[in-house]
């Protein structure tokens, strides 16, 4: 990806996006914040009912799609529904340093306002040092820890939850 000093293009995602987000979803996949085995052919589509496209915040450089969110409601309770929870955050290595995830994470504060939540969430595995990092700085705390959660490489990995208001 050559150099370029437009900052990323934030835009919900469109159904027509669904290979290239597929492709992106595989190019990122790493034990470092996946906790689902690496996707192998036949490859699903990247939408489906679960994973709508609604739910997907883009990142675009040069018309390209480098990066994407998941925002949605953490449970469908009414009693919940002033919350919401990034569950799913990627950007490809070649634009990795161009701020393309902290344009992610702040398109995804202004699209909880206005979807009239109060709180943002999400889960990060334990030794994603880089992630931990960013989601600190844009204003996300330690709100809990599961020690060991998840088993990956043959190591235990803490499971940590973060959130702010928004």
């Amino acid at each position: 990806m050559p150099e370029t000093s437009e900052p990323p293009r934030i835009r919900a995602a469109l159904p027509a996006d669904d290979d290239a987000l597929a492709a992106l979803d595989r190019a990122t996949w790493s034990t470092l914040h996946a906790v689902m085995p690496r996707p192998e052919p036949p490859y699903e589509p990247f939408f489906d009912e679960r994973h709508a496209p609604r739910d997907y915040l883009v990142a675009e450089v040069d018309g390209r799609i480098v990066g994407y969110l998941r925002l949605v409601p953490p449970t469908p309770l009414a009693c919940n529904a002033h919350v919401r929870q990034i569950q799913g955050l990627a950007v490809l290595d070649e634009a990795r340093g161009r701020g393309v995830a902290r344009a992610l994470l702040r398109e995804a504060v202004e699209e909880t306002r206005r979807q009239g939540a109060r709180r943002l969430t999400l889960r990060v595995l334990g030794h994603n040092a880089p992630a931990r990092g960013l989601y600190e700085s844009e204003g996300f705390t330690v709100e809990g820890v599961l020690p060991g959660e998840f088993l990956l490489d043959g190591r235990y990995v803490d499971d940590v939850f973060m959130g702010r208001p928004v």
